[in-house]
């Protein structure tokens, strides 16, 4: 990382670890990538994928999604409304890094997780 001297980030604005986080970080966003990545492409299908997120959220999440380029929005003109969002070339480019989190998810949280989800149990 060329931004680190001496082990300090000279500034968290030229970090790119930073500058990625601030566009693909916060609660939903990647889950809304993965999701939207994995064919869950309609707004009723990722609220309902997605447990606990709120309408209001998914909406500006899906805004902030579309405007940082990683996601588009294909509104089709019928009656009712149809919306289909896809991943854009650029969001395409986050697959590996999605891949390999999840990978990291499978092998370290996920038994962590179901680990102490046993012992408060028994």
């Amino acid at each position: 990382m060329r931004d680190i001297v001496d082990g300090v980030i000279s500034s968290p604005y030229q970090c790119p670890v930073t500058a990625a986080m601030q566009i693909i970080g916060g609660k939903w966003r990647i889950i809304i990538l993965w999701a939207i990545g994995n064919d869950v492409n309609r707004f009723g299908m990722l609220q309902r994928a997605i447990p606990g997120i709120t309408k209001k959220m998914l909406t500006t999440e899906l805004r902030a999604l579309e405007e940082a380029g990683l996601i588009s929005r294909t509104v089709f003109p019928v009656v009712p409304p149809k919306v289909k969002y896809a991943v854009t070339p650029l969001g395409q480019t986050l697959r590996p890094a999605l891949e390999a989190l999840g990978l990291w998810g499978e092998t370290h949280a996920l038994p962590n997780r179901e680990a102490t989800e046993s012992a408060v149990v028994g």
